[in-house]
């Protein structure tokens, strides 16, 4: 069973007509930049699971300011980078199975180098933040690839957009 589900491009890249991505959006399988002016980084969304050693992983996307953006460049390949303070971010990236995701509030937590970044659900009262904060059961780890699974069988069928 699947211990992890990610997306490749945050969901403002989705809005972009085709013919104008190219010139648009620069992306990375770590970064993305939309229109010069939108940052956006690719991190983690740890949940511990019960009575494993590994969390469950949501990979998603943030949108981050100029400024963090700068920083966490020019710390990329810098020993010790983990010690930076947490910065806020913003999530873009839809993970349907806890409602309404788009724009909520994580901290960005650097790892050492060559880890992604963990984002930390700011609002303690949403139900993605309980479960990271509580962690969950393998029945869960279930539920959520039930339900990744018929939405892409909708998705397949044409009953859902993309």
């Amino acid at each position: 069973m699947p211990l992890s589900y990610s997306v490749k491009v945050p969901m403002a890249v989705g809005s972009i007509p085709q013919e104008e991505l190219e010139q648009r959006v620069v992306v990375t399988p770590e970064q993305c930049v939309i229109d010069g002016k939108d940052f956006y980084l690719r991190g983690r969304i740890p949940v511990p699971v019960e009575g494993l050693e590994e969390p469950f992983i949501w990979g998603v996307w943030a949108e981050v300011s100029p400024k963090n953006f700068i920083r966490t460049n020019e710390l990329w390949n810098v020993e010790g980078r983990e010690n930076e303070p947490p910065f806020p971010a913003w999530l873009q990236t839809e993970i349907f199975p806890y409602g309404d995701t788009m724009n909520l509030e994580v901290r960005v937590h650097t790892q050492r180098v060559g880890r992604r970044p963990h984002f930390e659900i700011v609002d303690e009262d949403h139900p993605l933040a309980i479960e990271q904060r509580n962690g969950i059961l393998m029945e869960r780890v279930q539920e959520i690839a039930e339900t990744i699974l018929h939405r892409e069988e909708l998705r397949g069928r044409g009953m859902l957009g993309e």
